[in-house]
């Protein structure tokens, strides 16, 4: 099978970059130059077109944060960190097999903004073994306290199979109750947005001005290159993802060629597509960017979900309303063309 090239970005047309997942913090500064010299010979961030900087984000681990690190930080045009506290307990930190201690997030903050990073993102989960609202409650008010300008919260999802899938299978008091989880998220809500934060997308929350543009592309249909053993890339028509195994990975780069797979995008799928990642966002799904096919379609299923207060439409866009959340996956579904 022949491979397809990267999808093509015009020069100069830069707008994000987003070192992660894995562990990016793990390079040394001198690599983090490196690639930052190799990404500026192909698209020059110092000459960007844009009157705007583009948003560099990097993921950090807590204890990955020196101040020797920090201050490299903005000489490269990294001007976003995204940290994965998780939670403040130590306790549940061990019990993710987490490297730092609930101290070390904000001694990171402090940091990072000693060295001029005044856009710092933190992830928080909740849904643990034994958790309690209260828990739940300490761990959002000890993230507020940070002043950082981005939360993103998830729900502890334990795959099938897993050592620690095994343990909550045999311990029945660790497994968390369906209600309590809808309750934590409410108060996630709540508790953010009295804060001042914006609940821009299911997970995400941002003050003002501050919503991850990054992310906010993948949710917006636009077109990214992902570099890297197993990163993804989309141009609008075609999905490819590299090879995951990094040593294949290498070998096919140093032999001009890029090992990926791909899929072609149909109008359906893209259709789809839109649904699952338009629908996530506060904005919704903007219904003139739909053929008269797709948005008759789109418009029949989502009545009843309209006249049951779960959807709302606002300016042309369909999106959920907050009694929707709750059972977003359910309406994604049904608005999806089988």
């Amino acid at each position: 099978m022949s491979l397809p090239p990267a999808p093509s970005i015009e020069r100069g047309r830069i707008d994000t970059i987003y070192l992660g997942g894995g562990t990016p913090s793990q390079l040394t500064t001198d690599q983090l130059r490196q690639l930052f010299l190799y990404i500026n010979k192909v698209y020059p961030l110092t000459t960007h077109h844009s009157p705007l900087t583009p948003e560099i984000t990097i993921e950090m681990n807590p204890d990955d944060v020196t101040p020797e690190y920090a201050a490299v930080l903005p000489q490269l045009g990294i001007n976003r960190v995204s940290m994965g506290a998780q939670t403040f307990d130590d306790e549940r930190l061990r019990f993710l097999h987490r490297r730092h201690t609930s101290s070390q997030v904000p001694q990171a903050v402090k940091i990072l903004r000693d060295a001029g990073i005044q856009n710092i993102s933190i992830d928080l989960m909740y849904g643990f073994p034994n958790e309690t609202l209260k828990d739940w409650e300490h761990d959002i008010d000890a993230a507020l306290a940070l002043g950082v300008e981005h939360i993103s919260a998830y729900c502890l999802m334990i795959e099938e199979g897993t050592p620690l899938w095994k343990l909550t299978i045999e311990n029945e008091e660790w497994r968390i109750d369906e209600e309590l989880e809808r309750q934590m998220y409410e108060l996630l809500i709540d508790k953010l947005t009295t804060a001042g934060y914006e609940h821009y997308e299911i997970s995400n929350f941002a003050k003002p001005g501050y919503r991850s543009l990054h992310n906010s592309s993948y949710w917006q249909d636009i077109p990214y290159i992902g570099l890297g053993a197993a990163a993804h890339s989309y141009d609008g028509k075609r999905r490819s993802w590299n090879v995951s195994d990094i040593k294949q990975y290498i070998e096919g780069i140093e032999q001009g060629e890029r090992p990926c797979e791909y899929e072609d995008i149909d109008d359906d799928t893209h259709y789809n597509d839109r649904i699952t990642t338009a629908l996530r966002t506060s904005d919704g799904l903007e219904l003139s960017t739909l053929s008269d096919r797709h948005r008759r379609f789109c418009m029949k299923e989502a009545q009843k979900f309209i006249d049951d207060g779960l959807l709302r439409i606002v300016d042309n866009h369909l999106a959920l309303t907050r009694k929707g959340l709750f059972v977003s996956d359910y309406i994604m579904s049904s608005l999806m063309m089988v």
